[in-house]
């Protein structure tokens, strides 16, 4: 059993409130300012910024997220202290996925969100590498936009997910979604 985990978790007005890790209940939604996807030589992949920052400051923060998260070792913790905010990363193959979180909030359900996401993305794509988000951006951040919404967990059913993507998929090619679907299942 992995201890990060969502077991259960709770619904109150359709938002999720709280989850049941290893009997422990911790409340929800977490709140994730940012996430950027960069590769092992710094180029950044993919940003969605869930608060507002300016140009100016949002490219000083990937620099120094490329700094901060580049430089360690592999065996080092997957956590940072960034300014007032904790930067929750997790290499993947060529990739470094990295959300940003208050400092008061569940490092382990960040993690465990980006993992889900990562989770989605392989599914869609068939073992998802760098080229699928250089040339897919799209429905990399069409994914993303299914999983987090405002910054906050919005789907953790990753089916779910991907159902809305097939429908959509199936609208833009005018195709059945059961059939696309399928055709993407094979």
């Amino acid at each position: 059993n992995r201890v990060d985990k969502i077991y259960s978790y709770s619904i109150w007005g359709g938002n999720i409130v709280e989850a049941w890790i290893c009997g422990v209940c911790i409340p929800l939604p977490i709140m994730i300012y940012y996430v950027i996807l960069i590769n092992r030589q710094g180029k950044l992949r993919l940003s969605k910024w869930f608060e507002p920052y300016s140009l100016k400051q949002r490219s000083q923060i990937e620099r120094d997220i490329t700094q901060k998260v580049l430089s360690r070792s592999s065996k080092m913790c997957n956590i940072v202290e960034y300014n007032d905010q904790k930067l929750v990363y997790k290499r993947y193959a060529s990739l470094y996925f990295v959300a940003c979180i208050s400092k008061d909030e569940n490092e382990l359900l960040a993690l465990d969100i980006v993992h889900m996401y990562v989770e989605v993305l392989d599914r869609y794509f068939g073992s998802v590498c760098e080229l699928d988000l250089i040339f897919s951006m799209h429905i990399a951040h069409y994914l993303l936009d299914e999983v987090i919404v405002a910054g906050q967990l919005e789907e953790p059913n990753k089916r779910l997910v991907l159902d809305a993507v097939y429908a959509a998929d199936a609208l833009a090619e005018n195709l059945p979604p059961e059939q696309l679907a399928a055709q993407r299942r094979r």
